[in-house]
C-alpha cells in the first residue's frame, strides 16, 4: 500500500523532466517506496530498477566500459532507441557511478530516479560531474500530519497554521497520536507498528543500521564507540548550543575529530544544527549554532531526554519542514527558540501562558518581526498568539 507524501507531488512533476531525479535522506524514511510509486505512475513504458546493496548490481555499474552495461540492459530485453526510466538505489555505494550516470545521461534518452543516504557523497562526488543535470530532493521522516494519514486519521487544517483556530475537540481527538509522535519520531515502519517494544526495537534497528552502513561507508568504523559516545552526547544537548571545547573534553577526541564527526553526522541527515540571527553583536549571542535531531525517535532512543527537550525537538522538525529556521539569543540569556524564515518568531513552551507571548513580542521587536507566536504543548491556556503543537505540519 502507498501512503501519501506531501514531497510526492513535486517528485511527480519532475519526472517529465529530462534532470536527473535524486532523493536523499537518512536510510528507512521511504525514499525507496517513493521510486518504486513513481516508476508505477510513469508513462514511459521501459522501466528498470537497480538495488546497490545487491552485489551483482553493484558491479554491473563498476563495469569499466560504461557501453558493457548497456550490452547487459539489452539482454533483458531494454530497447534503448526508446525512451528508459532507470531506478537506482543506495548511489552511494558505487564510487565511480557518477562518471556512469553523466555518459548514460549525455548518451541515451533515459530518465534517472537516484537514491542515496547522504549528502556528503553527493556534494562531494556528484556535484561536478553531474552539473545542471539533476535536482536533489530531500526526504526526512514524516511530520505529524503525514503521520495522521499513514494512520488513517483525518485531519484537514481550517487554514495555515498560524490561523488555525484552537477546537478543543480536535485536540482531544489527536493529542494522543501527537504524544506519539514527540516520543517516536516518522520513520514509516516505527509510525505504522503499534506495538511500543517494537517501536523501540526499530528505532535501535535503525540507528544499527545508520552506524553500521552509512557511517562505515564514510568514516573509519574502528572508532565507532567513540561515534556512539558522542551521538549520545549530542542527543542530551538537543535544544542547546553547540559547545565544541565541552565535547572534545568529555569524549577525549581532538577538536578537529569532533568537527568533522558532527559535519558528518549533519550531511548523513542525522542531525541539524540551526544559525544565530543577530542585529547588534554586543548584546548579543552572534555565531553558536543550536543543535536538533532530525527524528525524534533517533533522539529519545539515544538519551534519558527531559519531556520539555523531546517536545521542542518535535516542534523543530515540523517547522524545519516549512522552511529555513534560525534562533535569537541576548546576552542575557533570553532567547527565542525558532525564527522561520525571518518573518515569524516562535516560542516553545509545555504549559504556554500570556507572559511567556509577552515576552516573546518585547524580544522580537528587536528583530522587526511582528508575527510572533508561543507554541504549547498542553493547552492550560489559549489566549491570542497560541498554536497547539499538533496544529503544525
Amino acid at each position: 500500500m502507498f501512503y501519501p507524501r506531501n514531497i510526492f507531488p513535486a517528485l511527480k512533476q519532475h519526472l517529465e523532466n529530462k534532470q536527473v531525479t535524486v532523493l536523499t535522506g537518512m536510510r528507512r524514511t521511504g525514499k525507496t517506496t517513493l521510486v518504486k510509486q513513481l516508476m508505477a505512475e510513469s508513462s514511459i513504458r521501459q522501466k528498470a530498477y537497480f538495488d546497490l546493496e545487491r552485489m551483482d548490481n553493484r558491479l554491473l555499474f563498476s563495469e569499466a566500459n560504461y557501453e558493457n552495461i548497456i550490452a547487459r540492459m539489452k539482454q533483458e530485453g531494454i530497447n534503448f532507441s526508446e525512451k528508459v526510466l532507470i531506478a537506482i538505489d543506495e548511489i552511494q555505494l558505487v564510487p565511480n557511478l557518477p562518471s556512469v550516470i553523466k555518459y548514460l545521461y549525455d548518451t541515451y534518452n533515459i530518465k534517472f530516479l537516484l537514491t542515496g543516504s547522504t549528502v556528503y557523497y553527493l556534494k562531494n562526488q556528484f556535484s561536478e560531474s553531474l552539473a545542471g543535470r539533476k535536482k536533489i530532493f530531500e526526504v526526512f521522516p514524516l511530520t505529524f500530519h503525514e503521520l495522521l494519514s499513514f494512520k488513517g486519521i483525518t485531519f484537514i487544517p481550517q487554514t495555515h497554521f498560524t490561523k488555525q483556530v484552537f477546537i478543543q475537540a480536535e485536540y482531544e481527538r489527536l493529542k494522543f497520536h501527537y504524544e506519539e509522535y514527540i516520543q517516536y519520531g516518522g520513520f514509516p515502519e516505527v509510525v505504522l507498528n503499534d506495538k511500543i517494544s517494537d517501536k523501540k526495537d526499530m528505532i535501535l534497528d535503525i540507528l544499527s543500521s545508520y552506524m553500521n552502513i552509512d557511517i562505515n561507508f564514510l568514516s573509519d568504523f574502528k572508532k565507532s564507540t567513540e561515534i556512539y559516545q558522542l551521538i549520545k552526547l549530542l542527543a542530551v544537548r538537543v535544544g542547546t548550543k553547540l559547545d565544541i571545547a565541552k565535547l572534545t573534553s568529555v569524549t577525549n577526541l581532538p577538536r578537529a575529530a569532533v568537527d568533522n564527526y558532527l559535519s558528518l553526522f549533519e550531511e548523513s541527515y542525522l542531525i541539524k544544527t540551526i544559525p544565530v540571527t543577530a542585529i547588534s553583536p554586543e548584546r548579543e549571542i552572534v555565531k553558536a549554532k543550536k543543535i536538533y535531531f532530525l527524528d525524534n525517535g533517533i533522539a529519545s532512543i539515544s538519551a534519558d531526554l527531559s519531556s520539555g527537550a523531546k517536545f521542542e525537538n518535535a516542534i523543530f522538525n515540523q517547522l524545519n519542514a516549512l522552511g529555513d529556521l534560525s534562533y535569537y539569543q541576548l546576552k542575557t540569556g533570553k532567547e527565542i527558540d525558532f525564527i522561520l524564515d525571518r518573518e515569524k518568531t516562535f516560542e516553545v513552551k509545555e504549559t504556554a501562558t500570556i507572559s511567556d507571548f509577552k515576552n516573546l513580542q518585547y524580544l522580537s521587536k528587536n528583530l522587526n518581526i511582528p508575527e510572533n507566536f508561543v507554541i504549547g504543548r498542553h493547552p492550560n491556556q489559549q489566549f491570542d498568539g497560541f498554536l497547539w503543537g499538533g496544529f503544525i505540519g
